[in-house]
């Protein structure tokens, strides 16, 4: 291999390194929300309806998202900002949304059907859609603009490979560590058994943890965004107030910095997400009424 050819590699990795620690907030989410699609299922198919949900996500980065983000970005990036804003407000609905189910609210869908295996994988698949959206538009948005369109291209793809294997090869490991658990808790040494109950017990805890930390993500990832590209449409209020907290803290160090600068992020999708819980309500109730 050419120095060359090894120079533009090296740039190419280096760019996808940089744009992908954009996107953890995204990553966390997408890890968090997919193992509620296989719970249910029987063990001998959850790793089945993962890879199928994983071969779903490749095609959604590779024949959706991608070629239609270069396309924007080429003729019509003015309006990747206002897509940014879309997608960071689905993000503070959703995370909205379950914050008030754990006060309580429930927000069912009234399907009262078995679960059912590709129903579940075309849920997964949507879902997948909008978070690998999220994820390839910020990347894209942070690569530099003078990348050259190859260049940008390469960094993408690899951005969207190592994305995809390292969601779904945490979902299939979280899925199936219980399962690892029950394994150890056969074997003949005291110890190991021990061992494998205490995964076992664990993992309902895991799921918790998980789902809370998802959910404080998706809050963070998508008030940032509505706050970044309002203030690069036509409105830099929330960005202003930001910048200015954050500068009034600074003197703490970079990672007093950064907590508040998440903290007020979330809190600012929190906000906006029950907004649009509140103004999305009475349109589900008004539905659900109707379809009766």
């Amino acid at each position: 291999m050419s120095v060359g050819l090894l120079a533009v590699v090296d740039d190419i990795l280096t760019a996808a390194l940089k744009a992908s620690a954009k996107t953890a907030g995204v990553v966390i989410d997408d890890a968090a929300v997919t193992p509620q699609y296989v719970q249910g299922l029987t063990p001998a198919r959850e790793l089945h309806v993962v890879w199928r949900i994983t071969l779903g996500s490749l095609f959604n980065k590779f024949v959706i998202i991608i070629p239609l983000a270069l396309l924007l970005s080429a003729f019509a990036p003015w309006v990747l900002p206002f897509l940014l804003i879309l997608g960071g407000s689905y993000l503070c609905f959703e995370g909205a949304e379950k914050v008030t189910e754990w006060f309580g609210a429930h927000h069912d869908t009234g399907d009262t059907e078995l679960r059912d295996e590709r129903k579940l994988v075309f849920g997964a698949i949507r879902t997948d859609l909008i978070l690998s959206t999220e994820i390839m538009l910020i990347a894209l948005a942070s690569l530099d603009p003078d990348f050259g369109i190859w260049m940008t291209l390469g960094a993408l793809v690899v951005i969207g490979l190592g994305m995809t294997v390292l969601v779904y090869g945490t979902v299939a490991l979280l899925v199936k560590i219980d399962d690892i658990g029950l394994a150890l808790m056969k074997n003949s040494v005291r110890r190991v058994r021990r061992a494998g109950a205490r995964i076992v017990r664990s993992m309902p805890a895991v799921f918790r943890v998980i789902g809370i930390v998802g959910t404080v993500a998706m809050l963070w990832v998508g008030g940032h965004l509505v706050i970044t590209n309002l203030a690069d449409t036509f409105w830099h209020g929330p960005a202003d107030m930001l910048h200015a907290v954050t500068r009034a803290v600074e003197a703490a160090g970079p990672v007093v910095v950064w907590i508040t600068d998440t903290a007020l992020s979330a809190v600012f999708g929190l906000t906006l997400g029950l907004i649009i819980v509140a103004a999305v309500l009475p349109l589900t109730l008004a539905r659900r009424t109707r379809d009766r």
